[in-house]
């Protein structure tokens, strides 16, 4: 896979080594500090920092404008967009806002469903679907057109990506999913949080057997758990997560005042285990409102220092 736009992250992919990304969700208001700060803390651990846009439908400064914050820290940004709330104008225009702050990044989502945020009576638009997403993205980045036809000056440059959840049900389109995805033209993958290792390894598995680990980069997603209750609730009330009961009793099993430590222990074995494992081209580390943690993690999974290919 050659490395076809000026995106860092798709350098460090290209080059066989390992890559790490992390994530953080805008401020429920106007001022970028709360962006900033959590930047700050992760920025030396991580080769690029995803903003998430309007995550379980609550209404936040708006993704593109975090990336721009921190484009203009020096940082590599990760523009997630999500179709939910707008059209293919507003897609398209979009991306060009992106591009001209030479964002060269993006992630291609759904998103998920207003009933789920602070205002549920807002209409979806899912003009198009995610996987049309990603055919829009890569449209207008090689062809240099939009999607009427007509020739865009100074297209976009985008290192084009999706997510995969290999836990949902059911599990036998998991593979077969990630394949459209890969034909639709995505050219990374960045997972859902991971905590049965032994399915995820399995699915895995199946994708390189399909020959999909040597059509696109797939980043594991870890999530260190905070608590046995967080564990508890990931299992039985998040839809598409799979914890196993081994995990929900580890933490259980260990004093409350030191649970947290203890999910950072399980993340940190994770990463240990799946570093070796055939396919896997790097870590998408989900810290949710715990980025503090994100360097100790990097570094005792032997992910640190990060490469430069500048």
């Amino acid at each position: 896979m050659k490395a076809k736009t000026p995106s860092k992250l798709e350098k460090i992919l290209a080059s066989g080594n390992m890559a790490v990304t992390s994530e953080c969700g805008p401020p429920r208001g106007s001022d970028p500090e709360g962006i900033i700060r959590k930047a700050e803390m992760i920025k030396n651990h991580v080769d690029a920092i995803n903003i998430t846009d309007n995550q379980t439908s609550m209404t936040r400064l708006c993704s593109l404008a975090a990336c721009i914050r921190l484009k203009l820290m020096g940082l590599e940004p990760v523009l997630q967009m999500v179709t939910r709330d707008r059209n293919r104008i507003a897609i398209q225009s979009d991306i060009l806002g992106a591009a001209s702050f030479d964002i060269h990044n993006m992630l291609c989502l759904s998103g998920d469903h207003q009933n789920f945020g602070d205002c549920a009576q807002g209409q979806n638009v899912h003009d198009i679907d995610s996987m049309q997403l990603i055919q829009t993205v890569r449209y207008m980045r090689d062809e240099g057109k939009f999607l009427g036809g007509d020739a865009i000056q100074r297209p976009p440059q985008m290192f084009v990506g999706a997510a995969a959840n290999p836990f949902a049900d059911p599990y036998e389109i998991r593979v077969p999913r990630l394949a459209k995805k890969v034909a639709a033209g995505a050219e990374f993958i960045q997972t859902q949080c991971i905590y049965n290792l032994d399915k995820f390894e399995d699915w895995l598995s199946k994708a390189r057997d399909r020959g999909l680990t040597e059509q696109v980069y797939i980043l594991a997603g870890l999530t260190p758990m905070k608590s046995a209750g967080m564990a508890r609730y990931m299992k039985n009330r998040v839809p598409g997560m799979d914890v196993p009961e081994a995990i929900v009793k580890r933490l259980a099993d260990t004093p409350k005042e030191k649970q947290a430590e203890e999910g950072i222990k399980i993340c940190i074995e994770s990463i240990q285990r799946l570093k070796e494992a055939k396919g896997l081209a790097g870590f998408h580390i989900m810290a949710i409102e715990w980025e503090e943690m994100v360097p100790e993690i990097v570094e005792q999974g032997g992910l640190y220092p990060r490469p430069n290919v500048d």
